[in-house]
């Protein structure tokens, strides 16, 4: 009987989808949270975990008390540290102490404990470097796109300078919604932007249309890590991109875009044209909250290599190019989140779904 997993950020994105995986895969799985009160799947399914810890990643042993270190101790074979800020707006304390502090957490409970450590970072910890960027790299010869991916870069640098640890890193791309539906659980970070984009609130951006952005899967991303966990020596010391197949370039979402009616085209023009003053009040108000923290994506032309996670997956990533971007929208239009929803096949054939045709 191999020893019990614990997974840090549980009730999340990711964290959810990486405890359906192991709890499939008939792993005991010890779900660490700090307020959710369950854990839910991508599809809203609850999942049933019967070890459920309340903890603090900000605190040194997660704030867990000793006796609870101790019984954990003996139990835990492996630490999947999900837990972390993704938002692009927070103060650099919370990135110090969720992000950072937190890894360095993990670390020092991982070592206590002699297990392994599977570390979720991002892809973007290379910066605003272009070309394609290889699995076993940890070069900070550019500058950050932002300040949370200066946070990523220090907590993986700790992981493999941990003397001793037992490390994994996963690297996920822009996690989006599920390869097969499209489906996702709550839409944040680049869904936000994509929406004042389509609703016409953020018209003008600064970016290049050969720029390329990295979608992964949110499925894919947990098979990943899940993988990793399921033989973990041979993912020891190994770092691992958890993306999709291809790149989109900017011009080629663009042209998605535009095959849907009720959806705005924003345009990218140059950094050295686009001028924040020439916005109109509203639309300057929404670039400078939300826009301008993502901008960075919309000029950088990059490449994921997958050579260590495909051949630890066994199978190649999934498609993420037009199509896969046709199924995002598509889902985001049926759930109401972009514009009309969709009519069901019961609406069209009762002549009730004529409106949105319009």
């Amino acid at each position: 009987m191999t020893g019990a997993v614990l997974v840090t950020g549980a009730s999340g994105l990711v964290g959810a989808e990486v405890v359906a995986r192991l709890i499939a895969a008939g792993r005991e799985v010890v779900a660490l949270r700090h307020t959710a009160p369950e854990i839910i799947g991508t599809a809203g399914n609850r999942l049933a975990v019967d070890d459920f810890r309340i903890g603090d990643i900000r605190r040194p042993g997660f704030g867990m008390s000793a006796a609870v270190r101790a019984e954990l101790g003996a139990r835990v074979e492996t630490i999947v540290h999900c837990a972390a800020t993704t938002a692009f707006d927070a103060t650099d304390s919370e990135y110090a102490e969720l992000n950072i502090g937190g890894t360095e957490h993990a670390i020092a409970l991982a070592l206590d404990w002699d297990a392994a450590l599977v570390h979720l970072s991002t892809a973007y910890v290379c910066g605003m470097r272009g070309g394609v960027i290889p699995e076993h790299e940890l070069d900070h010869s550019s500058e950050f796109g932002t300040r949370y991916e200066a946070s990523k870069f220090a907590a993986e640098r700790a992981v493999r300078a941990a003397d001793g640890l037992r490390w994994t890193v996963v690297r996920p791309g822009i996690v989006t919604g599920s390869s097969a539906t499209g489906e996702i659980r709550e839409y944040k970070n680049l869904y936000t932007v994509l929406k004042l984009m389509v609703e016409g609130k953020l018209r003008s951006l600064p970016g290049r249309y050969d720029a390329t952005v990295t979608l992964a899967p949110v499925d894919h991303v947990a098979d990943v890590v899940a993988a990793a966990v399921l033989d973990i020596a041979a993912a020891s010391g190994r770092t691992l991109h958890a993306v999709g197949r291809d790149t989109l370039s900017l011009r080629e979402i663009s042209d998605v875009l535009a095959e849907y009616p009720s959806f705005a085209v924003a345009t990218f023009v140059p950094e050295t044209t686009f001028a924040e003053s020439d916005l109109d009040p509203i639309e300057r108000e929404y670039y400078r909250r939300i826009g301008s923290l993502y901008t960075s994506y919309f000029t950088r032309r990059q490449t994921f290599g997958t050579e260590h996670a495909e051949e630890l997956v066994g199978h190649p990533p999934p498609g993420s190019g037009k199509e896969y971007l046709r199924l995002l929208l598509d889902h985001c239009l049926e759930s109401g989140y972009l514009g009309d929803p969709l009519p069901t096949i019961e609406e069209v054939l009762a002549g009730t779904g004529t409106e949105w045709n319009r």
